[in-house]
């Protein structure tokens, strides 16, 4: 597992402009709306989720979304899913719950877990994401966060994620 050793060299060897904060840790969205008050910049929230088929995805939503899971199969294109278990996270990605971030992909074997960027997200010039802890936040574009995943031998993908009715 690379680590965010690995991860701080790829984004210095790719010339990735970004942008890291330290804070207290957080493990929910909730508990980091203080800490992202100071930082400019899309936040975010991630599901570790496994499929019907055994198959383990990370999607990457806007941290105030609401998912729509009866939707979000058939968005990302696959079967019913439900929540990962913290062993599996940990042996894939090697990271414990709470610290879920796309950038974990670094630890992943390609093809082991298909990560999904909400849409919006992509295209965002400055996403906040945690840099493999939940003590730190790395801002970096949605296209940045792309170009790593595909550097590390992922074949990441965008969606519009479905999002449940606030009302």
């Amino acid at each position: 597992m690379r680590g965010e050793d690995g991860l701080l060299a790829d984004l210095d060897a790719l010339a990735i402009p970004f942008a890291a904060h330290e804070h207290v840790a957080v493990f929910t969205v909730a508990e980091s709306d203080d800490v992202n008050a100071a930082i400019p910049g899309a936040h975010t929230k991630n599901l570790f989720l496994k499929d019907a088929g055994g198959a383990f995805w990370l999607v990457t939503v806007p941290g105030e979304a609401r998912v729509d899971l009866k939707a979000l199969p058939a968005a990302i294109g696959c079967k019913r899913v439900s929540f990962g278990k913290a062993d599996d996270m940990q042996r894939l990605l090697g990271i414990a719950p709470g610290s879920v971030t796309p950038l974990a992909a670094i630890n992943a074997a390609p093809g082991s877990i298909t990560v999904v960027l909400d849409a919006a997200l992509a295209a965002a010039p400055r996403v906040n994401v945690h840099p493999l802890r939940n003590t730190g936040t790395i801002g970096l574009s949605g296209a940045a966060i792309l170009d790593l995943l595909r550097h590390w031998g992922h074949d990441p993908r965008t969606a519009p994620i479905p999002m449940q009715d606030s009302a």
